[in-house]
């Protein structure tokens, strides 16, 4: 019986841990669907003033170290990723709407490559503790994939790239997204935030798959 892929937004900030520990979990909603599921990858801004905000709201829990600590607390708890042990602590990026940016300048150029660029730029400062909010890191993991830096300049120069982040930017606060990482179902009817676990995520759209018979609700 045939049917409509189910169509999936997905809303994340690069600096947000459990969006790096999550992302095994969109690859793998993937692989088990194939062409039964789309999805669209965004940003939304939870760290534009990374520094700022996490001074603020740490200040009385041991500030950026203790931080820092919160966040190896987080992914020590799964084997499939790992924590630089200077993340956050001794490298704390300025803001994640640099990488947005350069992120979107990739999308332009080639969405395919956007995919392994956003998780190169997480790997850098996650696991390699790389400080991925300067450009000059950003268009070091641009070459180290292979990408074109001279042409993702060009994009940033020209502000194509600015313009194509703004949309993914308007599209979170369509759906309110407040909270990194957020799929989104059913044209913003359905949603899941946050560390939700992979069973979860294929039961929506396992339902959503199934062949509506008395229309899409019941009740």
């Amino acid at each position: 019986m045939s049917h409509h892929p189910v169509s999936v937004q997905y809303f994340s900030d690069v600096l947000c841990a459990w969006a790096y520990v999550g992302q095994a979990r969109l690859n793998e909603l993937e692989s088990a669907f194939g062409d039964e599921v789309v999805t669209d990858c965004h940003f939304m801004t939870v760290f534009g003033d990374a520094r700022g905000k996490l001074e603020s709201r740490w200040r009385d829990r041991g500030g950026l170290a203790g931080y820092a600590a919160h966040v190896r607390g987080v992914v020590a708890q799964f084997n499939h990723v790992q924590i630089h042990p200077h993340a956050w602590e001794k490298v704390v990026p300025t803001s994640s709407l640099g990488c947005h940016i350069f992120l979107a300048a990739v999308k332009l150029y080639d969405a395919e490559m956007f995919r392994k660029a956003a998780w190169a730029v997480r790997v850098a400062f996650f696991q390699d503790g790389v400080d991925i909010s300067k450009r000059k890191a950003q268009l070091e993991v641009a070459d180290s994939i292979g990408l074109p830096v001279g042409k993702i300049e060009d994009l940033l120069y020209t502000g194509q790239a600015h313009a194509e982040l703004s949309r993914g930017l308007d599209l979170a606060k369509r759906y309110s997204i407040e909270v990194s990482p957020t799929f989104v179902f059913n044209e913003g009817r359905q949603r899941l935030n946050g560390n939700v676990g992979y069973r979860v995520i294929e039961a929506n759209v396992r339902e959503l798959l199934r062949e509506p018979r008395d229309g899409q609700s019941w009740c």
